[in-house]
């Protein structure tokens, strides 16, 4: 076997180039192109999981989204739960005669109040009440009435506060005090 003449070791030569060529046209042209074809796949599924992935998180997201809307809805019910409705004259003289209870000021006068929209802030889904308190107190006792009241109601702001010496009263420290105040309606109130 060592030694094969010329036209055997041709035959052979051949036949190892042919098998050579046929090899590498099974590769090239039947394997090659299946593993391009597996490679696609490969990253159709890895897409397609990923896809699956952000929808499955989205919808954690949305059930998320959906518990925090009703807590914002709840709060917000909450909040509104003393805004002024109804028959806003009632609905003021009890706010004010009941928080004024505890604080040494005199209020004998509470105006009619009137509704219109918010002039506070623009674009505001609110309407607002506007009614006229006077009344005297003494400096400090006046202070903290308004402290305490605009921190207790955070829907209503007292404004255009203006104090001038009470004539009369019979105490010279005691004030005369004027203001208005602005409690937010609902709306479609």
């Amino acid at each position: 076997m060592n030694k094969l003449n010329k036209e055997k070791r041709n035959q052979l030569a051949l036949v190892v180039a042919g098998i050579a060529v046929v090899l590498v046209v099974l590769y090239f042209g039947l394997i090659h192109p299946q593993y391009e074809t597996l490679g696609r796949s490969a990253a159709a599924v890895s897409n397609k999981t990923a896809d699956l992935q952000k929808r499955r998180n989205t919808i954690k997201m949305a059930a998320a989204g959906d518990a925090k809307f009703k807590d914002a809805t709840a709060q917000l019910a909450s909040a509104e739960s003393d805004i002024a409705s109804g028959d806003f004259y009632a609905w003021t003289y009890d706010l004010i005669r009941r928080f004024k209870a505890n604080y040494k000021v005199e209020i004998p006068t509470i105006a009619e109040p009137a509704v219109q929209d918010m002039d506070l802030l623009p674009s505001f889904p609110y309407r607002q009440i506007r009614l006229t308190l006077t009344g005297t107190a003494f400096y400090h006792d006046l202070g903290k009435f308004v402290s305490d009241f605009e921190n207790t109601y955070p829907h209503i702001r007292i404004v255009n506060l203006s104090m001038t010496p009470a004539a009369g009263a019979g105490e010279p420290e005691k004030l005369a005090f004027r203001f208005d105040i602005v409690a937010l309606v609902k709306g479609n109130s």
